[in-house]
């Protein structure tokens, strides 16, 4: 087949792992037959420095018509500060509205190999595999703000339609899965909360009633995640609650750089990017972890151009590079050899069926 994917860099290691996502991408295309071209556009704090923003309208454009779209990573301390009118993350927030892209599927997968680099016990991530939905256009991200010299505001608003959507997904997903739903609030304060709580529960007893649902507040679902994670399947929760969380699960995987997300909307034009920041303490010097940025390409192969073969092939020589003793800096543990950005992109292209 034939696709376009927009590629947008962004800032510190976006760059480094990007390049290894399109290498991998390249690989398949050419062991499966396929035709990838690609537009490459920026966002972030390299648009910032170009253009001064963080968003270009060249960017939006080349978004919109692609296939699919991959990320790199956004921000760092150069521009930092909370009180500067433009930031970096505003043209990520943009681009998510602009896309209609509500649904952040983040899949933590622990790798045997590398239970030793989780700071929680090995017995404890015994069979975790789990998938955190996150909505990802709604809540206190997107909602109004206020700011004067001595007082603040963020409102948090959800609609019913926006709740409705994001759990049928996060439903549907389970059903493919274990069958098992939680449903993640915090309703014994926030009233945005209590209808989450109140829609999803109508949602799912008259559309999914064959799940098995469970639903935390999310400060209990934070301390389960770290006492008993192997128990979650599907994890459904609004936009902050859901940023948080992912960025805690990622510790059982025992680093950011193993984690990808895809975020998807009612288009099978996705955004996907690893979880992890721009990490600009290490740009440039070919040591940063690829395999998020890898798997978030699998992920793209797989949602948002129906290739799953493709995509599955990706993952499993990930997995192969792991279990063959491949290391970064982040997941190294000691006696063992470390491997750059480039090699360990090599192995996994080396391992692809």
């Amino acid at each position: 087949m034939a696709a376009l994917i927009t590629l947008l860099p962004g800032d510190g290691i976006g760059p480094d792992v990007t390049a290894s996502a399109r290498q991998v991408l390249d690989a398949v295309a050419e062991r499966y037959g396929h035709d990838f071209s690609y537009r490459e556009a920026l966002i972030g704090g390299a648009a910032i420095d170009e253009i001064g923003n963080p968003l270009p309208d060249e960017t939006i454009e080349a978004c919109e018509a692609a296939d699919a779209v991959f990320l790199g990573a956004v921000g760092g301390p150069r521009w930092s500060d909370p009180n500067a009118a433009i930031r970096p993350e505003q043209g990520l927030l943009e681009l998510r509205s602009i896309l209609g892209v509500y649904a952040n599927l983040r899949p933590v997968r622990i790798y045997p190999e590398l239970a030793g680099a989780s700071p929680l016990r090995a017995e404890l991530l015994d069979g975790v595999d789990l998938i955190v939905v996150r909505e990802l256009t709604g809540g206190i991200y997107f909602g109004e703000k206020t700011r004067t010299s001595d007082s603040a505001s963020d409102l948090c608003e959800y609609t019913s339609g926006e709740i409705e959507r994001i759990v049928r997904v996060a439903a549907r997903l389970a059903e493919g899965r274990r069958g098992k739903l939680c449903s993640v609030d915090k309703a014994n304060v926030l009233e945005t909360s209590r209808l989450w709580r109140d829609v999803t529960n109508r949602l799912l007893g008259e559309e999914f009633p064959g799940l098995e649902v469970e639903t935390l507040l999310v400060d209990a679902a934070a301390m389960h995640l770290l006492s008993r994670p192997a128990e979650f399947d599907v994890i459904v929760t609004e936009n902050m609650f859901g940023d948080i969380l992912t960025d805690e699960a990622s510790m059982l995987a025992g680093s950011l750089g193993m984690l990808p997300s895809a975020s998807l909307g009612d288009s099978r034009a996705g955004l996907y990017e690893p979880i992890h920041g721009s990490a600009p303490d290490i740009a440039g010097q070919g040591i940063a972890n690829p395999c998020a940025a890898i798997a978030s390409a699998a992920m793209l192969l797989r949602h948002s151009l129906g290739l799953e073969d493709e995509a599955s092939s990706v993952e499993s020589a990930i997995a192969d590079t792991i279990s063959g003793g491949a290391r970064t800096a982040d997941i190294l543990a000691e006696g063992e050899t470390r491997v750059s950005t480039d090699q360990m992109t090599a192995e996994i292209i080396r391992c692809l069926s």
